[in-house]
C-alpha cells in the first residue's frame, strides 16, 4: 500500500514539483495551500506524513504542528523553510517535528529523509526487525562476537562502513541480552540538532526553555530497561558531545545517573548502550574531532562489521531475502532472479553495501514485469570495459583542504549527483550535505 504524504505549500510550482518527485518514487500525495485545508484533510483521510512550509497564507506550519500534537495524531511532520536558521524550525523540532528542510528543497535530501521516516528507519526506532542469518565466514564471526558479548551489560562499539548492517548487529546484541523484552531505541546521532541534544537524550521539564510547553521524555527514558543504540555516533559534532557529557555528569557515570533539562531531580539510567560508527574513531580522537573520554565510555567492546564485498556468500541469500520481503509488501509476484541478474549481483562491487542491495532489490521488485527479476530491473550501471570495483577516492576524514577536494572530485565523477557521490565517498547523504554546506559547495 502506497504511503500518503500531505504537502502544505502555497508556492504552486514548488508543490507540484515535489508531488512529481514523490509520485515517481511510488508515494501518494495531496496538496493544500493553507492550514485550515490541511486540518480538514487530516481529519478526513489517513495521512502517513505531512510536509509543510512554515509560512502559509492561512495560518502557518508551526500552528499546524501544534494542532497535530494537541489532537494526539501520530503523523510524522517535516517542516520546510526558506530560512534554515529561523527559530521556527528549531521550535518545530522541539514540538516533535522529525526534521526540517531548507529551501530550495533538494530531491535527494527529501527522498532520503522520507525513506528514513517511512521505510521505517527514523531517528528513533522502537519496532522489532526481522533479522536475516548470514553465512559468510566474516559475517558469521561478527555475529558470534555479538552473541558472546550480548549477555553482559558492557557498552559496545560497532565499526563499519555505511550500509553494512551495523544496526542488525546491535539488534543481535539486544535480542541476546536479558533486556530483550524491553525497548530497543535507535537514535540517528547525525540527525540530532545541536541545540536540542540534551533535551532529546535526557528529556526536559515544562518551562525549561522557550517552547517547552510540557514535560517530554528523552531517549534514555524511552529505552528504560532496554538498549539505547547510538547510530553513527562519529557524526556527533563537538558541541553535542559536550552537551552529552555535561548532561550525563561523567563524574557520576558509574552510578548511571542523569538529570533532565530544567530539573534538579536525578534519574536512574537503566539502559545498555550500543554505539555504531563509520569512522576510524581512534583517529578521530587523535585529531580532536571526538572526545577521548566519551570514546572510552562507549567502546567497552569493539566489533567490526565487514563490507558486503568481503562476504560474497551472503549476496544471493540476502537478495532473495529482500525480494521475498518486498514482493509481499508491494504485492508483486516475483519468484527469483534470471541467471544474468544473479551473475551481476555477484560481480558488482556494492559500494553502498547491504543498504544498497536492499534498495536496488526493492526497486527491482516494484519495476519487474516478469516473475524473474532481470538485469534491467536492477538498474546497476557498469561501463563497458571497466571493472565493477568503484573508483577509490580519498576519505572525508582528513584535513579540510583534502576533504573539500574529495567532495569536488566525487561530485565531478558522479555528474553532480549527490547521492551517488555519497556512495562513492562511503558516507551517508546527510553527512555529505553538511560537508557541502560547510565548504560552500552546491
Amino acid at each position: 500500500m502506497k504511503k500518503k504524504i500531505l504537502i502544505v505549500e502555497d508556492n504552486t510550482a514548488l508543490a507540484y514539483m515535489i508531488q512529481k518527485w514523490l509520485s515517481r518514487e511510488g508515494y501518494d500525495t495531496e496538496i493544500v495551500s493553507g492550514e485550515p485545508s490541511a486540518r480538514k484533510l487530516v481529519r478526513k483521510e489517513d495521512i502517513d506524513l505531512i510536509l509543510s512550509d512554515v509560512r502559509l497564507p492561512e495560518g502557518d506550519g508551526i500552528s499546524l504542528l501544534e494542532w497535530i500534537q494537541k489532537e494526539k495524531m501520530d503523523v510524522p511532520f517535516i517542516v520546510m523553510t526558506g530560512y534554515a536558521s529561523v527559530p521556527g524550525a528549531v521550535k518545530a523540532i522541539k514540538l516533535g517535528a522529525k526534521d526540517y528542510l531548507a529551501k530550495p528543497v533538494q530531491m535527494e535530501e527529501l527522498l532520503d529523509l522520507l525513506q528514513e521516516i517511512l521505510q521505517p528507519s527514523s531517528s528513533v526506532r522502537l519496532e522489532k526487525k526481522m533479522l536475516h542469518e548470514r553465512i559468510s565466514p566474516k559475517a558469521v564471526e561478527t555475529e558470534r562476537l555479538a552473541g558472546k558479548v550480548a549477555p553482559f551489560d558492557i557498552p559496545v562499539m560497532i565499526c563499519g562502513a555505511n550500509g553494512t548492517g551495523k544496526e542488525s548487529i546491535a539488534r543481535i546484541i539486544h535480542e541476546g541480552s536479558y533486556r530483550r523484552d524491553k525497548p530497543f531505541v535507535a537514535v540517528n546521532c547525525g540527525a540530532v540538532p545541536k541545540d536540542l541534544a540534551s533535551s532529546l537524550f535526557f528529556g526536559h521539564r515544562k518551562g525549561a526553555f522557550t517552547g517547552a510547553d510540557s514535560d517530554r521524555e528523552g531517549y534514555f527514558t524511552m529505552a528504560k530497561g532496554g538498549t539505547l543504540f547510538l547510530d553513527e555516533v562519529g557524526d556527533l559534532p563537538q558541541g553535542i558531545q559536550r552537551a552529552f557529557l555535561r548532561a550525563l555528569e561523567l563524574r557520576r557515570l558509574q552510578e548511571n545517573i542523569y538529570v533532565p533539562v530544567g530539573s534538579n531531580r536525578e534519574l536512574q539510567a537503566d539502559v545498555r548502550i550500543v554505539a555504531a560508527t563509520n569512522e576510524d574513531m581512534k583517529r578521530a580522537v587523535r585529531n580532536g574531532t571526538f572526545r577521548e573520554d566519551l570514546f572510552h565510555r562507549l567502546a567497552g567492546f569493539e566489533i567490526r562489521q565487514p563490507l558486503l564485498s568481503e562476504c560474497p556468500e551472503d549476496i544471493i541469500p540476502l537478495a532473495e531475502f529482500f525480494r521475498e520481503k518486498y514482493s509481499g509488501e508491494l504485492r508483486q509476484a516475483t519468484t527469483g532472479f534470471t541467471p544474468d541478474a544473479r551473475k551481476l549481483l555477484l560481480t558488482y562491487s556494492w559500494p553502498g553495501n547491504v543498504r544498497e542491495l536492499q534498495n536496488r532489490i526493492r526497486r527491482a521488485v516494484l519495476l519487474a514485469e516478469q516473475p524473474l527479476i532481470d538485469i534491467k530491473d536492477l538498474n546497476i550501471e557498469i561501463q563497458s570495459g571497466t571493472p565493477a570495483v568503484p573508483f577509490v577516492i580519498r576519505s572525508l576524514r582528513n584535513s579540510d583542504d583534502v576533504e573539500r577536494q574529495s567532495i569536488i572530485d566525487a561530485l565531478k565523477k558522479c555528474g553532480g549527483h549527490r547521492k551517488k557521490a555519497a556512495e562513492l565517498l562511503n558516507v551517508n547523504p546527510a553527512t555529505l550535505y553538511r560537508k557541502m554546506k560547510k565548504y560552500g559547495l552546491r
